[in-house]
């Protein structure tokens, strides 16, 4: 089979941007892996721990509103060198500090570094693709952050059980400057980079003509749909990150697994969520003509019954604890992957794909502290029960806010 240049080059897009968020997560989920040992070897209990792992997400969220900004200006390739660059040397850095201030201010630089990340690259995806096969593409494009979180998780559970925490840190610094060297070598902005034309230039020349405000080209009703989406991101956000932030440290103190047994099960989020988000993106395309919104809505309903599941048997039991973590993974990340990927690029316009992805992912963040600050402070005196309980609160309002885009879709107000 011969592919023409440009198809070629489509999947050098797809592999390098794939890597390179995937690739972040190698510096990004050590921290998570490592809380009970840290909590074990340097006396850092769990409010300290929410405290420094609020730090991250703190300077997360305020990165995504200005990076996925300054991607809209500059184009994504430049932010993304750049950041996994930050990240790779402040993870070097994290292996030879046992001070929590000085760990707290590299966390924050890692977080600005990180969010660079996800607006960015759905931004260098977009002009390659067309709305036709978008969902598709980027349910398959966003295992990413499933795949990566799967392995990197993986990757320090092991290493830490092994060579201790600093080459927990040290090993996703490796990883993560192999995929910079492939990226830097594969990946443009844009068709017109490397001189092809525009893959759909009849959708970018119909939103923009629809929509001619300002430079962004952004209505009153994108606005609103942008925000609606960014608060359905925020509840699903805090339950992704009170999952990927917590269980370790919950089923090594609740369950009595050992620190690498408990970074193992706790993959099985992720694990599941990569599955999710294949099926979502096929589903959409196949059966609901690129509606977003609807087949998110039923994979949130089906995230609020496993999550109503996890909160009723996953205290008292492993197995069931278990199996709840794989089903909230596998019907959570559908709707997180479509909502922030095609959905983000879809509610706005091709040029202004980053920064709306910026806002819908700095929303989302902003749960992802929030779970931090609330959960460090109740897993001083409570267990893994109420934690359970507040994530099902999170679900159903996370239903809710979709249920509002759907109600937006059927009079004409968003096209989700």
């Amino acid at each position: 089979m011969i592919y023409s240049p440009q198809s070629i080059w489509r999947y050098r897009i797809f592999a390098s941007t794939w890597l390179s968020y995937a690739g972040f997560y190698f510096c990004r989920k050590p921290f998570f892996i490592a809380k009970p040992a840290l909590a074990e070897e340097l006396s850092w209990d769990p409010s300290l721990l929410g405290f420094i792992g609020s730090a991250y997400l703190v300077a997360y969220t305020i990165g995504q509103f200005i990076m996925g900004w300054v991607g809209s200006k500059w184009g994504p390739r430049i932010l993304l060198l750049f950041g996994m660059a930050v990240s790779i040397a402040v993870n070097f850095l994290f292996g030879i500090t046992n001070s929590w201030i000085t760990f707290s201010l590299l966390m924050m630089i890692n977080g600005f570094a990180q969010s660079t990340g996800w607006s960015n690259n759905v931004a260098a995806m977009a002009p390659w693709f067309s709305r036709k096969e978008r969902g598709t593409v980027m349910g398959f494009w966003a295992t990413n952050y499933q795949i990566g979180g799967v392995l990197a998780s993986g990757l320090a559970a092991w290493v830490l059980a092994r060579w201790g925490i600093q080459w927990s840190f040290w090993a996703g610094s490796i990883i993560l400057l192999g995929v910079w060297i492939f990226f830097l070598f594969n990946q443009r902005n844009k068709p017109e980079d490397v001189g092809f034309g525009l893959v759909d230039s009849s959708e970018n020349k119909s939103i923009i003509e629809k929509n001619v405000q300002r430079d962004l080209g952004w209505s009153s009703a994108i606005w609103t749909n942008i925000l609606l989406v960014g608060g359905f991101y925020f509840f699903v956000k805090f339950i992704r990150y009170a999952l990927w932030s917590w269980t370790p440290f919950l089923l090594y103190r609740d369950y009595g697994l050992a620190l690498d047994d408990a970074g193992y099960l706790s993959t099985a989020f992720d694990f599941a969520g990569a599955f999710g988000v294949i099926a979502a993106g096929f589903i959409s395309d196949k059966y609901f003509s690129g509606k977003r919104a609807k087949i998110s809505f039923y994979f949130i309903l089906a995230m609020t019954a496993s999550t109503m599941l996890l909160y009723t048997y996953g205290p008292a039991s492993l197995l069931y604890f278990g199996i709840s973590l794989a089903l909230v993974g596998f019907t959570l990340y559908g709707p997180d992957a479509l909502m922030t990927g095609a959905g983000a690029i879809e509610v706005s316009t091709l040029r202004g794909a980053a920064f709306a992805a910026g806002i819908i992912n700095g929303l989302g963040a902003v749960g992802s502290v929030v779970q931090e600050f609330i959960l460090g402070s109740i897993l001083d005196s409570s267990g893994a029960g109420t934690v359970f309980s507040i994530l099902l609160v999170s679900a159903v309002l996370a239903a809710i806010f979709l249920f509002l885009i759907l109600l937006r879709n059927k009079t004409g107000k968003a096209d989700l």
